[in-house]
């Protein structure tokens, strides 16, 4: 990627206007959801014409992918600070909920429903197992002394699903367990289905990562 500081001025002109498309899309999102993003409507609030903004994203689609890459971006490199600094398996886990709390819509166009008719390119792809092989090299830290279980080690001689990762099979279906666990939790209190329930969504969080890395 080129130098910033060596950018023409046509480029930086360019760069600047795709950052305000961009946080216009991410404005529409956060009132109407994805599914409701529209480059028109952008280019009207942005004072340009329609044909204008397809100068700088070709389709909707391609927005959406910028999105979705800033999205697992931001993220991944959150997480790889905070693992950096000492940040223990349970630690990244709040930092997930930190991170989504602080911008549902954000959260939910990486996790939430899968939009029709869209798929994402191959690099937000591995973008996302950044993300996976931060947390699973802190949960595999902290529960190696865990014996597998009888399924677990049945597993252990099929790990054609467990990738390249290190960590054995058993340790990889814990952790998934984990991890749908928290975005379970997570999702529901983005939802809003926790409202009028009488409890700290927080405290709920905070117990059921402790639970989990109990067992």
């Amino acid at each position: 990627m080129a130098d910033t500081g060596a950018m023409s001025s046509r480029e930086r002109y360019r760069a600047q206007v795709r950052a305000e498309i961009k946080q216009q899309a991410w404005e529409q999102l956060a009132k109407a959801g994805v599914a409701a993003l529209s480059l028109n409507a952008i280019a009207k609030h942005l004072g340009m014409t329609g044909p204008g903004l397809y100068r700088y994203f070709a389709s909707r689609d391609e927005l959406i992918t910028e999105l979705i890459r800033d999205a697992y971006r931001s993220l991944a490199d959150t997480l790889r600070a905070a693992a950096d600094s000492g940040a223990d398996v349970a630690r990244l886990a709040h930092v997930v909920r930190e991170w989504a709390v602080s911008d549902p819509h954000r959260y939910f166009l990486i996790y939430g429903t899968p939009l029709p008719g869209y798929h994402a390119p191959a690099d937000t792809t591995a973008i996302s197992s950044e993300i996976m092989t931060t947390v699973i090299d802190a949960y595999a830290e902290a529960t190696s002394d865990k014996a597998a279980t009888p399924f677990e080690a049945h597993l252990e001689s099929h790990r054609d699903w467990a990738g390249e990762h290190p960590a054995s099979t058993a340790t990889l279906r814990r952790f998934l367990a984990f991890w749908t666990r928290v975005h379970g939790v997570l999702s529901l209190e983005l939802a809003g289905h926790f409202a009028g329930m009488g409890f700290d969504p927080a405290q709920l969080f905070d117990d059921e990562v402790a639970d989990l890395l109990a067992r």
